[in-house]
């Protein structure tokens, strides 16, 4: 695991913080249904994968508002109409999780620093309720101490809260930490908590090389990282 090392001054980190869609899993397939039945219910077109991929990343409240603007800019959405799309979201969604699956080389790098008694947590913008079912549907439910979702906090990434909450928990400086993640949030909220980052380069960043935001590290594949 020498790219973990090099970037905590030589040693494992303590703590290693992922974000789940997009990062750990593809959740796209199931996200994109929930969207497309909400719409259709609403009287509005589906919108695809496709668009559902580029609009990933923020939450449902911003999915849901991006999905009823029909793109990223969702200034014009008003609230009365959000609350409407997020409560039926958000009814579909719980029961869409059949096409989620887990990206290459997440299980075997979980094992090995699970094995090196590295501590591992979950921070996601996705609500908190989803996240754990989801971790055991695919395989990942024994892996992780903590799991901070987008509505545990009052804060959401980019801001650093979550991450300051699972190292103070853990009880680990910023160089004994890691974070790693697919978006330009993810690397925001590592950079104003002072952690490194480690970025994938398959997962959801609005159709934008995550490279651009400057990570400590971009991989293909979590399994680079053995």
């Amino acid at each position: 695991m020498k790219p973990l090392r090099a970037l905590c001054g030589g040693e494992l980190p303590r703590l290693v913080m992922f974000d789940l869609d997009g990062t750990l899993i593809d959740s796209v397939p199931d996200l994109a249904e929930a969207v497309d039945r909400m719409l259709v219910e609403m009287g509005r077109a589906p919108a695809g994968v496709e668009k559902v991929r580029d609009w990933v990343g923020n939450g449902a409240r911003v999915l849901v508002r991006r999905a009823l603007a029909g793109g990223l800019d969702h200034a014009a959405v008003g609230e009365a109409e959000t609350e409407e799309a997020l409560a039926r979201f958000l009814d579909i969604y719980a029961d869409c999780h059949n096409l989620t699956a887990l990206y290459p080389g997440v299980h075997e790098l979980l094992e090995a620093l699970s094995t090196a008694a590295v501590e591992l947590a979950v921070v996601t913008n996705k609500p908190e309720r989803f996240v754990a079912p989801l971790l055991e549907q695919v395989g990942l439910g024994g892996y992780f101490r903590w799991i901070i979702g987008g509505d545990t906090l009052p804060q959401q990434k980019p801001d650093p809260a979550a991450l300051l909450q699972v190292m103070h928990l853990a009880g680990a400086e910023a160089a004994q930490s890691l974070f790693i993640g697919d978006s330009r949030n993810d690397v925001l909220a590592a950079r104003a908590a002072g952690v490194p980052c480690i970025a994938v380069s398959y997962g959801y960043n609005h159709g934008r090389p995550i490279a651009e935001e400057k990570p400590g590290l971009v991989v293909d594949s979590l399994a680079e990282l053995l």
